[in-house]
């Protein structure tokens, strides 16, 4: 089926996810010209709650599949005339990459080969020769700064860093990067490279750091913290990261890698007070002495430090502002203190309980 509203259409993978979900609704409400399928396999990160405010657009439509499915994907491609990829869908917290590696392995590398398989497949006809009315179409692949390994307690990673990786994880997305890579250098495929510093905002999975903290504090449980706490990462709201995707899907430089991070660093002990004060705040204190404490950071606990624990990571935001004009511009507390109440409301707790 050729879209009868001659729309271009995009295949979004991963869309039910933290950051596909947030960059899906950024971009229906930029672009009336775009036709969006979602596909995404619905695991412990998915979520369709996240998509409710999209879900009867008739610019978007949502497929539950698997990446790794070739013959799906090839449907897809043929059915919808597939025109860009915007390649979000990947396994993506570092502990559940110490317990069950297999999954990182098969879905971030044997499903990013299979999806750039079934585009170039589709796009070209050979290397270097894409199919007549197909020269404008691209593939970009939503990276990580984790592939770029550990930083001490000065400097910053930059496009031309050399990766060492340092987890399952971030190894498989070490990989998809030098495989998405290697697909412009043989094949002359469109593609394009982001890698993004820690993300932050409404509809992350309840693994992640901010959102522990915040089911941990509402659950009045302790609030785990590896190590010492002192672990530096660069803060990203996910409305920035959106824009970021944006600019550099349309105007980046075909084959280029940009990094996209928020400018803000922040040690894990900061951020965790952080949102105990904010919880202090909203959550009245009757409630908080009803459950045994006077304050969130009661909660706190230092736990055994994770395996290879990367010590920081902050990336050189300087090309991507340079050569596109995009600079993160929501400031960190304010938008944490967004985040946290978001979390707290009643709809909304769910996504985390």
């Amino acid at each position: 089926m050729k879209d009868s509203l001659n729309k271009k259409v995009l295949l979004i993978t991963g869309g039910a996810g933290f950051i596909g979900s947030n960059f899906l609704e950024f971009l229906l409400k930029k672009y009336s010209h775009y036709k969006l399928i979602n596909i995404d396999n619905l695991t412990y990160a998915g979520n369709l709650e996240n998509l409710v405010h999209i879900e009867t657009s008739n610019n978007y439509t949502f497929i539950k599949g698997d990446i790794c499915n070739r013959e799906l994907l090839e449907h897809i491609f043929n059915f919808y005339d597939i025109r860009g990829v915007i390649h979000f869908a990947a396994e993506s917290h570092v502990d559940n990459s110490i317990t069950s590696p297999n999954n990182f392995i098969r879905t971030n590398i044997i499903g990013t080969f299979t999806l750039l398989e079934v585009a170039r497949s589709y796009w070209m006809m050979g290397p270097g020769k894409y199919k007549k009315g197909y020269e404008d179409c691209r593939f970009h692949h939503i990276s990580t700064d984790e592939v770029y390994g550990s930083l001490g307690k000065e400097g910053f990673f930059t496009e031309r860093s050399p990766y060492a990786p340092r987890s399952p994880y971030s190894a498989s997305k070490a990989s998809s990067d030098m495989i998405v890579k290697s697909y412009y250098h043989t094949y002359g495929l469109n593609i394009i490279i982001t890698n993004c510093s820690n993300n932050y905002g409404p509809k992350q999975a309840r693994e992640k750091f901010i959102p522990k903290i915040i089911e941990s504090a509402l659950n009045y449980n302790s609030i785990p913290v590896y190590g010492d706490g002192t672990n530096v990462r660069d803060w990203l709201y996910v409305t920035d990261h959106c824009r970021g995707i944006d600019v550099v899907y349309h105007f980046g430089k075909i084959g280029e890698t940009y990094n996209i991070g928020g400018n803000n660093e922040r040690q894990n002990n900061y951020v965790v007070e952080k949102v105990c004060e904010i919880l202090d705040e909203i959550i009245p204190l009757d409630d908080r002495e009803n459950n045994g404490i006077k304050s969130f950071k009661d909660l706190i606990s230092y736990v055994k430090d994770r395996p290879g624990h990367d010590r920081r990571y902050a990336v050189d935001t300087t090309k991507i502002s340079q050569e596109l004009g995009w600079r993160p511009v929501e400031n960190f507390e304010e938008t944490l203190r967004e985040t946290v109440i978001w979390y707290t409301g009643d709809i909304n707790r769910k996504v985390l309980l």
